[in-house]
């Protein structure tokens, strides 16, 4: 009773070591946990060291030397930077980051996020990840460098060009002839037209066609070639289109010789009253015949088509595809890193609210849209920021694979950076110059990432 009126009391005393001497005793200082600061000084010292050698000391030395100009002795102030935005060339570099911030990093993400999803619902995740994953295992030196043969040209070397070339062969049987011109002289059947051959004479029903064609190199024969014949009896209008020349000579002209080859592929048109009433290919022996075709006299003719150069793909190491070019092959090296990091992010979701959804009549776009999306954009967004980061950064794909024609128009910041300072330019004002405000472009971002980080560890 006596302890309630006096109020609560005082929680006894817990000493952790030793008696106590009597009521004059001092209180005890607490104990510090963990080592003293001298210690966690000693530790951190030779790591702040070389931070500040490797990345305090650059970035303060590259301040200082993009206020001067290429020799270093003259003060340019801030004339370096505004040549970075005066400059023809180094504009476009800044053109082309923007390009590649814009397509890049959100190709990546989406290609990611799309492979993440796709590992959930296949047999053979694990294969899956492990292909779309390997490109990381190679650097981007060494992508560079298979890129450069990918992009090839010649469809015999490149395989991007070998996958085009073969993709339109497919549904294009037409076989391009660009030597060859129509055989010249009074006696001669045919005539060249506005880039094709014409007969000079109407074709009837009954009576065989002949177009003699020469100028055509051996390269330029195709494989399947057959000796030149008459075309097979019929009510028609048919024909033969052949390689008027003979090996060695004694050939007449304007005949079908016995060692005389066709030309397969052509396009052969009957034209009455300009208009075209019917199309055709020759065979393998070079001859043709136009089915159900309405009596009458018609032109037969040769369209340009057939002369101009065969499809060989595109010119990807060009002016004009080279940043694209690139792209991809960036694209190729870092989707597998988003797929690792989504595909995490999507284990991590709660599958109650996925199930719930469901139950409650979604279908799986509203739950991917809706609930999946939503829930994964906390690693959405890092993926995307890191790959920001990264195309801002980039330098050794855009230096391996635009060949020195095309490397104007797809150089980056990065590598201008480089080739002003160090790659024939010997201008390390401006050099640095476009260094720090690479490190200006980036810094952002970093900022932006390192704030997430915190709000997610507290």
């Amino acid at each position: 009773m006596t302890e309630r009126l006096n109020g609560p009391q005082d929680p006894p005393e817990i000493v952790t070591g030793g008696a106590s001497s009597g009521p004059a005793d001092t209180p005890r200082t607490k104990r510090r946990l963990g080592p003293s600061p001298k210690v966690a000084i000693a530790f951190i010292l030779p790591a702040a060291l070389l931070l500040g050698v490797w990345v305090v000391y650059p970035i303060v030395y590259s301040i200082f030397r993009s206020l001067f100009d290429a020799s270093g002795s003259g003060f340019a102030g801030l004339g370096n930077y505004a040549t970075i935005f005066t400059d023809s060339g180094t504009f476009k570099t800044i053109r082309n980051n923007l390009i590649w911030v814009a397509v890049a990093p959100l190709v990546i993400t989406t290609l990611g996020l799309i492979f993440a999803v796709l590992t959930e619902r296949i047999k053979w995740a694990t294969a899956f990840k492990l292909i779309v994953f390997m490109p990381m295992a190679v650097s981007l030196m060494a992508a560079g460098v298979i890129f450069r043969l990918v992009y090839e040209e010649d469809p015999s070397k490149g395989l991007a060009n070998a996958v085009l070339t073969t993709v339109r062969d497919t549904f294009s049987s037409s076989q391009g002839y660009p030597d060859a011109r129509p055989r010249g002289g009074d006696d001669s059947p045919v005539a060249a037209e506005q880039g094709g051959v014409v007969t000079k004479q109407p074709a009837q029903a009954g009576q065989p066609v002949l177009i003699p064609i020469v100028g055509i190199k051996p390269a330029s024969m195709p494989a399947a070639a057959q000796p030149a014949a008459a075309p097979a009896g019929g009510t028609g209008v048919s024909g033969t289109v052949w390689f008027d020349f003979t090996a060695g000579g004694g050939g007449r002209n304007n005949a079908l010789d016995p060692s005389e080859k066709g030309l397969p592929g052509m396009t052969v048109e009957a034209v009455k009253d300009g208009r075209v009433a019917a199309t055709t290919t020759t065979a393998d022996n070079g001859s043709f015949h136009f089915e159900n075709l309405p009596a009458g006299a018609y032109t037969v003719r040769l369209p340009q088509a057939n002369f101009q150069a065969p499809f060989n793909g595109l010119t990807w190491l060009g002016n004009t595809l080279i940043t694209p070019a690139i792209i991809g092959a960036f694209v190729w090296v870092w989707a597998g890193f988003a797929m690792v990091l989504l595909a995490a992010g999507l284990a991590a979701i709660p599958r109650d609210a996925l199930e719930a959804a469901r139950i409650d009549g979604a279908t799986e776009w509203q739950v991917f849209r809706k609930i999946t999306v939503p829930l994964l954009s906390p690693v959405l967004l890092v993926v995307f920021v890191t790959m920001i980061i990264n195309t801002l950064k980039v330098f050794d794909l855009v230096f391996i694979i635009a060949p020195p024609s095309a490397q104007p128009e797809a150089n980056v910041i990065a590598l201008e950076m480089w080739r002003v300072s160090f790659g024939g330019g010997n201008n390390q004002g401006l050099g640095s110059a476009l260094a720090i405000f690479l490190l200006i472009l980036v810094l952002p971002f970093m900022i932006m990432n390192i704030r997430r980080f915190r709000r997610e560890n507290t």
